[in-house]
């Protein structure tokens, strides 16, 4: 039983790792601030959570566990929001979108309507 959970933690780890690389390359590849932001807050989220439960049952401790845990709760809450408010401030200030990009849904400044639809 020992060396199974032991393939399985290792088994995360590389899946972690893989999510973690693939946001990197994201980084690095994809043409705009948004699509950019997008793999990091995704990919990395997912990649980190996977390492850090990896870890969390590799220490064989409830306490390290849980604080694993908690830190999986942290990202999976806060890495939407802040992209989503680094996103919105990024099209305030002026980055556009790409040219690969098919459309652009963010309503101009003068194209806004109020509550009514009016």
């Amino acid at each position: 039983m020992d060396s199974f959970l032991a393939i399985i933690i290792a088994l995360m780890i590389v899946i972690g790792s893989a999510f973690t690389f693939v946001a990197a390359l994201g980084l690095i590849r994809l043409p705009d601030v948004y699509t950019r932001m997008h793999a990091a807050s995704k990919a990395g989220t997912v990649g980190s959570g996977v390492v850090l439960i990896a870890l969390g049952i590799e220490a064989g401790d409830t306490g390290t566990l849980t604080r694993a845990l908690a830190g999986v709760a942290f990202f999976l809450l806060t890495a939407p929001i802040s992209a989503h408010l680094l996103a919105k401030a990024s099209y305030a200030v002026g980055y556009r979108l790409s040219e690969l990009s098919v459309v652009d849904e963010m309503p101009k400044r003068g194209d806004r309507t109020n509550s009514t639809g009016e």
